[in-house]
C-alpha cells in the first residue's frame, strides 16, 4: 500500500502513540520511558490515560523521535498500518456519538 500524503503526523490525534510498542534488541529508547508488560516484554511505557510516555502532548509528536523504538520506525506516517488505525478510531468515534 502507497503512503498517503494527506495524512500528517502534524493535524492528526496520534491514536498510534496509544498503541502497545515492544522494544527490540537494538532499540534505545531512554530509560525512563520503559515499562514491562505482563509477560515480562519490554515495552514503551504508557501514562495513567493510556499514551505514550514520549509522546510530546504539546506538538502531539514524539519526544524521542531519533531514538525512538523499530516498532515505531515501521508505522509509517499515512501508510497502510497509519491509515487502518485513524480508520479503526473513526468507527470508534462515530459509535460512542
Amino acid at each position: 500500500m502507497q503512503t498517503d500524503p494527506a495524512i500528517q503526523c502534524s493535524s492528526c490525534q496520534a491514536c498510534c502513540c496509544q498503541l502497545p510498542v515492544l522494544v527490540l534488541p537494538g532499540d534505545a529508547p531512554p530509560e525512563h520511558f520503559l515499562d514491562e508488560d505482563k509477560d515480562g516484554y519490554l515495552i514503551m511505557g504508557k501514562a495513567d490515560d493510556g499514551w505514550c510516555l514520549a509522546l510530546d502532548r504539546e506538538r502531539m509528536c514524539c519526544s524521542i523521535y531519533e531514538q525512538r523504538p523499530f516498532v515505531c520506525r515501521e508505522f509509517a506516517m499515512g501508510g497502510g498500518d497509519c491509515a487502518d488505525v485513524r480508520e479503526d478510531w473513526r468507527r470508534i468515534a462515530v459509535s460512542l456519538r
